[in-house]
């Protein structure tokens, strides 16, 4: 459970990275600006879509990595997730450009967009919640990194929780940037951008620690008993 508490702290350090990719996407989106009320309920009801997506995503892959604690192989699990996370920084950006998933679903990316396009010309409090359901469908590094982590939880609805968290924490910066986002310049997304490698490398270094289960409280639980407790289940 200690590690759910890392779901909202990359959330809320991710969500900086949020203003450079999904910042213009929630400066255009169709709110009714007549009202600051009005405006502030549209934005809510966009990221409530966007978490709402968060959360069925963990739930698929918390599904799957259930099938990892089955088979005894959560620890390694966690340890690879956080050696991968790593590589995805260190090595270089052409080579991890290529291993990206978003090859090899492109055309589902594709569909996605034009869909947002055509809620986009629809003015309505349900469009904005499908707009932003959508939305956290599109390829982001930072959801890859919550995925991970709702996979190294092994069951589905701690999966869930997961991505719950970490959309929870990019909630506040982004109902901000509907207000401000426009005083948000290049140089301090680039700032952003720079000092966001350093945080994905000490993630990866908190997924191989949790992988170790060395029974450091938050950082490194003993998760071996629940492992071995997977086990026994099976026979």
């Amino acid at each position: 459970m200690d590690f759910l508490f890392t779901a909202f702290a990359i959330g809320a350090l991710g969500s900086f990275h949020c203003i450079g990719m999904c910042g213009p996407i929630a400066l255009a989106l169709p709110l009714q600006r007549n009202t600051n009320a009005r405006r502030l309920l549209g934005s809510l009801l966009y990221n409530s879509g966007r978490i709402a997506t968060y959360a069925l995503m963990g739930a698929l892959f918390g599904l799957l990595g259930q099938g990892f604690v089955m088979a005894g192989f959560q620890q390694t699990i966690s340890v690879a997730l956080g050696i991968l996370v790593i590589l995805g920084v260190a090595l270089p950006a052409a080579f991890v450009h290529k291993l990206s998933p978003n090859h090899l679903i492109s055309k589902g990316i594709a569909k996605v967009k034009m869909r947002m396009q055509k809620l986009f010309a629809i003015r309505s409090y349900p469009s904005l919640f499908f707009i932003g359901s959508l939305n956290g469908l599109l390829p982001c590094g930072m959801v890859y990194l919550g995925i991970a982590g709702a996979t190294a939880m092994g069951n589905p609805a701690q999966g869930a929780a997961y991505m719950l968290l970490f959309g929870l924490g990019t909630w506040p910066v982004m109902v901000l940037v509907t207000f401000f986002g426009q005083w948000i310049n290049i140089g301090i997304r680039n700032k952003i951008r720079a000092a966001l490698p350093v945080m994905v490398v000490l993630m990866g270094v908190v997924f191989i620690l949790r992988g170790l289960s060395l029974d450091i409280p938050f950082v490194s639980p003993d998760i071996s008993d629940k492992q071995h407790a997977g086990i026994e289940i099976c026979h």
